[in-house]
């Protein structure tokens, strides 16, 4: 499940480009952190309400515990989407997917101070052949590669993930209902992100000019029921059965989801909305990249023995 949620996030990018684009052009000059505030707000406007209606007979039960996970969740997601969305504006596509994957590292090197010892040699050399796997992927070049606006914003992202990722697994919210906790994160993010658009809005039509525009609506629509109630909404199910080192590697196929999609799918969306976003050219960096990063996962998913029962990993 983990796996299908990191391939069809890698529509997300796409995505959350083209909606960027549409933006521009109904909102020429608008500034770069509404414009992401306000690619935001509507996935989870929309994905909100629809999880509303499907369990709202449920939502009377909605306990402390799954306040408490969803609204930090809320947290972690708000601040590293910010980030990384903003961030998104000001590099390139790739690079962003490269800086993103850095949590891969993080989360061992958390649970390596934390418990004080050494992560497994077979962990380490799965993050290393990720962040080679990414680094091709990308086409990095170090010798170019210089930190501006959009590579800090998105390596701090990459920090709130982190959190959001280790937030999930602890044991305390072991026994939460994912899909009424999901419903507080969702709520939470629609609140904080549509308020900051608000302030951060030009003027006020600028917060309704967007729900005018059928391609915008329709890629919102994607987004918000696809890669935002589907996909998180299993990633708040599933990701507990396993530790957080093992979904942060599965996590990091989004990259290699997003790079094959990237050859042919922002043609399609510019053809139906007009958002001008070339396709990107399938070579061999994505075929070794993604080659990598699948080896990767196989190490860590097939290995023997199984991992331990979640919050127990020493990974």
């Amino acid at each position: 499940m983990l796996v299908l949620v990191s391939l069809l996030w890698g529509f997300s990018f796409p995505l959350l480009k083209a909606i960027a684009r549409i933006h521009e052009q109904l909102i020429p000059g608008g500034d770069s952190w509404f414009i992401t505030a306000w690619s935001i707000a509507p996935r989870f406007i929309v994905s909100g309400a629809v999880l509303a209606m499907l369990i709202w007979r449920r939502l009377g039960g909605l306990t402390r515990l799954e306040f408490k996970q969803g609204t930090g969740i809320a947290i972690f997601l708000t601040l590293g989407l910010f980030f990384q969305v903003d961030g998104l504006q000001h590099t390139s596509a790739s690079v962003s997917a490269f800086l993103t994957q850095v949590y891969v590292v993080l989360i061992p090197l958390y649970f390596a101070v934390k418990w004080r010892r050494w992560p497994r040699f077979i962990v380490i050399a799965a993050c290393m052949l990720v962040l080679l796997g990414i680094g091709i992927l990308a086409r990095i070049d170090f010798h170019e590669f210089r930190l501006g606006r959009g590579e800090i914003e998105t390596l701090l992202g990459s920090v709130f993930f982190t959190g959001q990722i280790l937030w999930i697994e602890r044991p305390r919210f072991a026994a939460n209902d994912p899909l009424r906790m999901t419903f507080v994160m969702f709520a939470w993010l629609a609140v904080a992100v549509t308020v900051a658009a608000a302030v951060l809005a030009p003027e006020v039509s600028a917060l309704l000019v967007p729900w005018t525009n059928p391609g915008w609506l329709g890629l919102t629509l994607v987004l918000a029921l696809v890669c935002t109630l589907f996909c998180f909404g299993a990633m708040n199910r599933w990701q507990p059965h396993i530790t957080s080192t093992e979904a942060g590697l599965i996590y990091s196929l989004e990259p290699v989801s997003v790079s094959v999609l990237a050859s042919f799918l922002p043609g399609i969306i510019s053809a139906l909305t007009g958002a001008g976003y070339a396709n990107e050219q399938i070579t061999w960096h994505i075929v070794a990249g993604g080659a990598l990063i699948t080896t990767a996962n196989l190490m860590i998913v097939l290995r023997k023995p199984r991992p331990p029962p979640p919050g127990m990993s020493v990974d």
